[in-house]
């Protein structure tokens, strides 16, 4: 074979591996998950350019800080698996509240309790990230303030529109989410052995929730 042959191949093969802008820039956003999710926000941009193959300068080209890098992240991970139908979901009042709670856990841990999205919110905890913070405020006004709204009304308590829902009772709901959720750090950050089924742990936990309302509701106790 001709060096002009060879000289040809070649340059085809780099026409056939250059990326568009916007495959490129999902590249970067990709292997930037992997990567800080494996060692923390800590890791120098230049060894992520490394990992892709690019030079530092191309990194920037479309992330012009480390922080824009770990916003675009923070948007991939969280913002974007937040699905709008969970809401609704919860609010479908022709099922009961067991189930409703059930199948909202099963499909939000489908799409968040994986290895990078509990290691990369661990990380991002201990940086002290304002991302937490914005994340949790977002699961509470989407998620956990109709988890309140649909225990108000499997109890017969009153509607949200006669009484606000009050710090304790977002906290008891918190509490029941934060200990499915530990079920994932259990796993992906301790490595420890955890239930298989998954789904039955959900079904237990509610259950021993909505158990507990109605020992209150037998009370007389709001």
């Amino acid at each position: 074979m001709t060096k002009a042959m060879n000289s040809k191949r070649k340059k085809a093969t780099k026409v056939r591996r250059r990326l568009s802008a916007n495959d490129r820039e999902q590249q970067i956003v990709e292997e930037a998950i992997h990567f800080f999710a494996e060692g923390g926000f800590g890791g120098q941009t230049r060894e992520l350019a490394q990992r892709l193959n690019i030079t530092q300068p191309l990194l920037y080209r479309y992330f012009p800080t480390k922080q824009d890098l770990i916003e675009r992240v923070f948007n991939e991970v969280y913002i974007n698996r937040i699905n709008p139908s969970w809401a609704t979901l919860l609010r479908d009042r022709t099922r009961s509240l067991h189930d409703r709670l059930g199948d909202f856990y099963r499909h939000y841990s489908e799409a968040t309790y994986r290895y990078e999205w509990i290691r990369l919110y661990m990380f991002s905890g201990l940086r002290g990230e304002i991302l937490n913070r914005r994340y949790i405020r977002i699961v509470e006004d989407t998620l956990l303030m109709p988890i309140c709204e649909e225990i108000r009304d499997y109890c017969g308590w009153p509607s949200v529109d006669e009484k606000p829902i009050t710090e304790l009772e977002l906290e008891q709901v918190w509490v029941m989410h934060g200990g499915l959720f530990y079920y994932a750090v259990r796993k992906h950050i301790y490595h420890s052995e955890v239930s298989d089924d998954f789904p039955a742990v959900v079904s237990q936990v509610v259950t021993t929730v909505l158990e507990g309302l109605q020992s209150r509701m037998s009370k007389g106790k709001p």
